[in-house]
C-alpha cells in the first residue's frame, strides 16, 4: 500500500489505517457504531462505500471516489468558493473529509476515555484498483480480515464488516447492487467468499 497516491474522482481504492502503538480503536460496540455513523457524515459525501471491516486496532475500506462534478459541487457548497484547479485540489478535498472523520472520532474517543493525543497513524494507506481483479481481491480481503486475524472462524461471523449487509435485503448505505453485480449474483458472491483463509498467527496488535 502507498499513502502518497491521490484519491482521484471515479477511481476505486482499498484504504487502511490503524491505531498508533498498542492502542485500541474500539473498546465497545458503541465505539464501532459511532465510527460508522461519523463515516456516513464525512466520507459518503465524497466516496461510495463498497466494503468495510472494522477490527479492534485497525480498519479497511473499499471505496470509489465520487465523480468530478459531484466533488466540485460539494466543494462549492462547503467552502463557498470555486476551485481554481480541479486536478490539484479535488484529491486534497477528498482527503480532508477523511481526516475530519478520523480527527472527530479521536476527539470523541479521547473525551470518553479521558486520554490525550493521536489515536490513528498520521496517514491513510491506500491502493488503487488498477484492474478488475484488484477490486475483487480488495473486497474479499476486507471480508476475510476478521478470520485472518483469528477473531472469527468463518467469513460472515464478524459483527462489524459489510459481508452480511451485502447479502441482505435490508436498507444499507453500501453500494450493494454494484458489488453483487460485480461478482455476478448473491450466490456467486457467497461462493467466492467460501475459499480458504490463511490465518495470521501474530497478535492482532502487531504491526500490520
Amino acid at each position: 500500500m502507498n499513502y502518497h497516491i491521490p484519491l482521484v474522482p471515479d477511481n476505486y481504492y482499498h484504504l487502511f489505517s490503524r491505531a498508533v502503538g498498542q492502542e485500541i480503536l474500539f473498546k465497545s460496540n458503541e465505539n464501532y457504531l459511532y465510527f460508522l455513523e461519523r463515516m456516513k457524515h464525512h466520507v459518503l459525501p465524497v466516496a461510495d462505500l463498497l466494503a468495510y471491516s472494522l477490527l479492534p486496532n485497525h480498519f479497511h475500506l473499499v471505496i470509489r471516489v465520487k465523480s468530478e462534478k459531484e466533488l466540485f459541487n460539494l466543494f462549492h457548497l462547503k467552502k463557498k468558493k470555486l476551485l481554481n484547479s480541479i486536478e490539484i485540489f479535488l484529491p486534497d478535498f477528498v482527503m480532508e473529509q477523511f481526516s475530519n472523520w478520523l480527527n472527530g472520532y479521536t476527539k470523541a474517543f479521547n473525551k470518553l476515555y479521558k486520554r490525550k493525543g493521536g489515536l490513528f497513524m498520521d496517514y491513510i494507506k491506500r491502493s488503487e484498483a488498477a484492474k478488475d481483479s484488484s477490486l475483487t481481491s480488495f473486497i474479499f480481503y476486507v471480508h476475510k480480515n476478521a478470520v485472518h486475524h483469528g477473531l472469527t472462524k468463518n467469513i460472515g461471523d464478524w459483527k462489524f464488516d459489510s459481508y452480511k449487509s451485502i447479502i441482505s435485503t435490508k436498507p444499507t448505505k453500501l453500494k450493494r447492487d454494484e458489488v453483487i453485480e460485480w461478482f455476478g449474483s448473491v450466490r456467486q458472491f457467497i461462493e467466492f467468499h467460501q475459499q480458504p483463509v490463511d490465518l495470521k498467527h501474530e497478535d492482532i496488535d502487531s504491526n500490520l
